[in-house]
């Protein structure tokens, strides 16, 4: 995918740029590539907003994606005249074609109401649950300590997991599950105000863009063009700015960590 960083282009609606508080400990970059990630996302898209690089490039090496996704997204239109129902039979379909253009994976939905998402013991113990099953080596998730940020479900989606991880590490935690502790090896949080890891997605940028393009029910609110009629992936001069878009916070995540293309996050890595 061609860059020009010299000419540089806003972030596509609906999605964040790195800030420019940077941590001052040592930046790392490119963990090794885990057997098993898990990624938590409040609604359908988010996943590919925040980490759909990385985790194309971790599929393309091998390693087992799943994707979960909390809340059931009826509220993502501006129609509003749609169906909630099929608005969400909708969605998950178009969550599940975005994971396979990022090179397959599971995908599972916990269906909580959208706008709704709390961090309650229902929720924590519905994700904890996920994680023993899966037992992934690398989760990642929303920050939910970034300033500022207007959205619930999104800083509910954050301390969800980050409670549960807690709880899915610990044995005495929801011994009701009858299921085994589970203590990942990293956390890796998008969209954060402090940035201490990258992951360079060089080749991958096109990776996320089609997996954001198979969520066909965003593009009129978050994406800023509508779908064609045919069904196919979309063309012209917003989709194109879009694109720029993506890439260019591309550009700007992977100057975090000096390489040319990268995905910032926080990371956690004692759990």
């Amino acid at each position: 995918m061609a860059v020009n960083a010299d000419q540089p282009a806003g972030p596509p609606p609906g999605v964040l740029a790195v800030n420019e508080l940077a941590d001052h400990t040592t930046q790392t970059v490119d963990l090794p590539t885990p057997s098993v990630a898990l990624a938590v996302g409040a609604h359908p898209d988010d996943i590919e907003f925040g980490a759909g690089g990385t985790l194309a490039k971790w599929a393309a090496a091998g390693c087992r994606i799943h994707h979960l996704v909390l809340t059931d997204g009826a509220k993502g239109t501006w129609d509003t005249e749609r169906d909630p129902a099929s608005l969400v039979a909708a969605r998950q379909e178009e969550q599940r074609e975005a994971a396979q253009r990022l090179g397959g994976g599971e995908v599972a939905f916990l269906g909580f109401p959208d706008g709704e998402l709390r961090n309650g013991v229902r929720e924590q113990w519905e994700v904890c649950r996920c994680i023993r099953l899966i037992r992934p080596d690398v989760v990642l998730g929303h920050d939910p300590w970034r300033r500022y940020r207007l959205h619930p479900d999104h800083r509910n989606a954050g301390f969800v997991l980050t409670d549960s991880l807690v709880a899915a590490r610990d044995p005495m935690f929801f011994g009701d599950q009858d299921l085994p502790s589970h203590r990942p090896v990293e956390l890796l949080l998008w969209e954060a105000d402090v940035a201490n890891h990258v992951e360079a997605v060089d080749g991958f940028g096109e990776h996320k863009v089609r997996a954001l393009l198979a969520h066909r029910s965003q593009y009129p609110s978050t994406m800023g063009f509508e779908p064609p009629a045919d069904g196919s992936d979309p063309t012209g001069p917003a989709v194109d700015a879009f694109r720029d878009g993506v890439v260019q916070q591309l550009v700007e995540h992977g100057r975090v960590g000096s390489v040319e293309l990268g995905e910032a996050f926080h990371r956690i890595a004692k759990l």
